[in-house]
């Protein structure tokens, strides 16, 4: 809806004026009363255009995820310049777009569209601006006419405060296309059903500060959690239905009731510990942290909510991983280039490893007697015995490397690289690749669904996770998620 306004005074001015005699300070003041006047005698024709709202207002945050196109759609191209948020009082406040462009064909999957933080109070819907439209012919493509407004999208919805909303818009394509020479989306909003806790799976984004929620069986996006500042690993306690997020920004942990998808908690570290990655033992009684900032290990009571002790570690430690059987966690100092071993017991550092140059993180195998660490400086993956904590071997793999996964059914390693979108397969006994994967970019993260069978891969560069079919290792599926995500993970990890 464009801003149309009627002032007398602003259509007789002619212009240009020069007041030599008015001094900077001046200028100051006679712009307001300037400012002042002129909008007193202005009238707002249509709906006021309110800025984009921002986080630190204490405002609500709303996403809009499209969904999959019909396939009668394939042959429609069209593009939005705009999309808004529309107030019951007919204000309007702009949305971020994450998507202009759309081609039918190419719509096969849960889209994001826009987003972004909304005042609170009560809405009407959303408004949508086209900018051009299409549709392919026997001759080639031709131009459809769209409208010169914005057009609406009706659903009465309240915001709250600090509070996140996803809201799924439905394309109606025949109510769309007039006489198949015009163009008027037709679209229905709506929210979207919440699945058993069984079916959900979390996705922190470091850089958004909120947690992208999804259902890993139909692979789309019900719900975002605002979270602390820089959401960077997130541990599901499965039996109580709770999921610990690290936020390196606020030195805290927020803890999820996964039922209600709310915040329910916090437990406060110390200042300058920089939490990055949490990793749970076996039992779930205890919830380490990797503290970067601090050079440290956070022992935290996940009943209790609180801290029972710290432990000093390495330089830069960069993730923590328990070992199958809950005695020994392994903290991987990337600075240092060391491993730090934990007794779990004494809650104390009982050896401390060399390694390659920057170690990452690491992976045991199902037997729980070989450890794989990647490091960010060297071009092998390094097979340690935890046990005598000795190098068994070296594998190659290339410089630049950049997570891990093992999976525990096959004993099959995943292993990702910071300049590339291959994931490469490496088969422990032969310490050769035996497949790959190849995706859109660099994945950062990876973890296996254990229940479905599916890979997840965390790819910042395009936001987005994608899903691979472990078997064919084919491309299932992709979620649009924030920005910088960091971690994924799900009921029924592996």
């Amino acid at each position: 809806m464009q801003n149309k306004f009627v002032c007398p005074a602003y259509n007789n001015f002619t212009g240009p004026f020069s007041f030599p005699f008015i001094s900077g300070g001046q200028w100051a003041f006679l712009a307001l009363l300037v400012f002042s006047l002129f909008f007193s005698g202005c009238q707002l024709k249509s709906a006021l255009l309110i800025p984009v709202a921002s986080e630190e207002t204490d405002n609500g945050e709303v996403f809009l995820y499209l969904q999959p196109f019909p396939q009668e759609a394939d042959r429609l191209r069209f593009s939005i310049e705009e999309a808004s948020a529309v107030r019951d009082d007919g204000a309007v406040i702009p949305l971020l777009l994450s998507i202009s462009e759309f081609r039918g064909r190419d719509m096969k999957r849960q889209r994001l569209i826009a987003s972004g933080w909304l005042p609170p109070g009560q809405y009407r819907g959303f408004s949508f601006r086209v900018r051009n439209a299409s549709l392919e012919v026997e001759e080639g493509e031709a131009n459809l006419l769209v409208p010169e407004g914005p057009v609406m999208a009706e659903f009465p919805f309240d915001i709250r405060r600090e509070k996140s909303y996803v809201m799924w818009l439905k394309f109606n394509y025949r109510q769309s296309i007039t006489g198949g020479v015009a163009f008027s989306p037709s679209l229905s909003v709506f929210l979207p059903e919440r699945p058993v806790a069984a079916l959900l799976g979390y996705v922190a984004n470091h850089d958004s500060n909120n947690i992208t929620v999804f259902d890993k069986k139909s692979m789309q996006v019900i719900g975002v959690i605002t979270s602390g500042k820089g959401p960077g690993g997130i541990a599901i306690e499965k039996d109580r239905r709770r999921a610990y997020v690290t936020l390196e920004g606020d030195d805290s942990v927020d803890v999820i009731d996964m039922t209600s998808g709310e915040v329910i908690n916090n437990i406060k570290l110390s200042p300058g510990d920089g939490p990055r990655e949490p990793a749970f033992t076996p039992d779930r009684r205890i919830l380490l942290t990797v503290n970067t900032r601090s050079d440290t290990v956070s022992v935290l009571d996940p009943s209790s909510l609180i801290e029972l002790t710290r432990i000093t570690v390495g330089n830069g430690p960069n993730s923590v991983v328990v070992d199958p059987a809950g005695r020994r966690a392994y903290a991987f100092n990337t600075i240092s280039s060391t491993i730090s071993v934990i007794d779990l017991a004494s809650r104390s550092v009982a050896a401390t490893i060399s390694t390659e140059p920057g170690p990452l993180r690491g992976q045991f195998n199902r037997e729980g007697n070989r450890l794989y660490v990647v490091h960010e400086w060297s071009s092998f993956i390094t097979v340690i015995d935890p046990f005598s904590l000795s190098v068994l071997s070296r594998v190659r793999a290339g410089i630049g490397l950049n997570t891990i996964k093992l999976d525990t059914r096959t004993n099959l390693l995943y292993v990702s690289k910071k300049d590339g979108p291959m994931i490469e397969v490496y088969d422990p006994i032969s310490a050769v690749p035996v497949d790959y994967i190849t995706g859109d970019a660099s994945a950062s993260y990876m973890t296996i669904d254990s229940e479905e069978n599916n890979l997840f891969m965390v790819v910042p560069e395009t936001k987005t996770v994608i899903i691979v079919d472990i078997i064919s290792k084919k491309i299932i599926g992709k979620i649009d998620v924030g920005m910088k995500p960091a971690w994924v993970t799900m009921m029924g990890e592996r």
